[in-house]
């Protein structure tokens, strides 16, 4: 497994941006889908953004389609999420997780499917 650690959180006003990262260890983050999760307050983790080994796959929530992309640098071993366009609603602590995947270009979504987990990284919109 890969450990995880997540920055790039912060504070922001509603209609901003922030780039969060999540750097990996050892040499085999290329073998791993990513994704992002966030959890808010009293709330279930959430799905919000995945992309494959190889970086040509991606797959997003429609709450944040068109304002949030991911992406990753795999010689950096780094995954990034740039948000954009941000709303309260938005607000969360922001995860990220590694999946063990046998293709390049194959996501994965759903929380079982994750071996490894970051500690969070909290978003705060305000309004």
């Amino acid at each position: 497994q890969v450990q995880l650690g997540e920055s790039g959180g912060g504070l922001v006003q509603a209609g901003g941006s922030l780039r969060l990262s999540c750097a990996a260890s050892g040499r085999t983050f290329s073998l791993y889908a990513m994704s992002w999760f966030r959890q808010a307050p009293g709330k279930e983790r959430d799905f919000v953004a995945a992309i494959s080994r190889s970086g040509d796959n991606t797959n997003y929530a429609d709450s944040v389609k068109g304002r949030f992309t991911i992406s990753r640098d795999n010689a950096k071993n780094t995954v990034y999420l740039q948000m954009s366009s941000l709303k309260p609603e938005d607000t969360a602590v922001y995860y990220c997780a590694a999946a063990y995947r046998a293709t390049t270009q194959a996501l994965a979504t759903r929380p079982p499917e994750f071996g490894s987990w970051g500690q969070g990284t909290p978003v705060t919109v305000s309004s």
